[in-house]
């Protein structure tokens, strides 16, 4: 089932629901928070652990469904594992599936926020 919209790429209603359930824990939205903030480079994985309060297996743990999801690649750098954020099109892009249709139901306009 597609979502059609103006302003998003018809994110694929699927996709959208395995993104948000991988988003779905506090631990793993906070580590693609800190990866996000690291920009490109990203991290090792024991500065990721450090900034993010997450360690050890949970962290691997949250890491790879992250990446299950498209939304985190993890390399081999030498002895170290860097993470970092990847999907930034699709981070954005959730955010659109969920405010493309804001307020299309509604019947007064919506003047107090902007959908950015």
């Amino acid at each position: 089932m597609k979502i059609e919209s103006p302003h998003t790429d018809d994110l694929d209603l699927a996709i959208a629901a395995s993104s948000f359930a991988a988003l779905g824990s506090e631990q793993r939205l906070g580590v693609l928070r800190v990866l996000v903030r690291a920009g490109p480079d990203g991290l090792n994985i024991g500065t990721l652990g450090e900034r993010s309060g997450v360690k050890g297996s949970t962290l691997t743990h949250h890491v790879k469904i992250l990446a299950q999801a498209g939304l985190v690649k993890q390399a081999r750098q030498g002895r170290s594992i860097i993470c970092a954020a990847v999907a930034y099109d699709q981070i954005k892009s959730l955010s659109n599936f969920l405010l493309t249709a804001c307020c299309a139901d509604s019947t007064t306009a919506c003047k107090d926020h902007d959908h950015g």
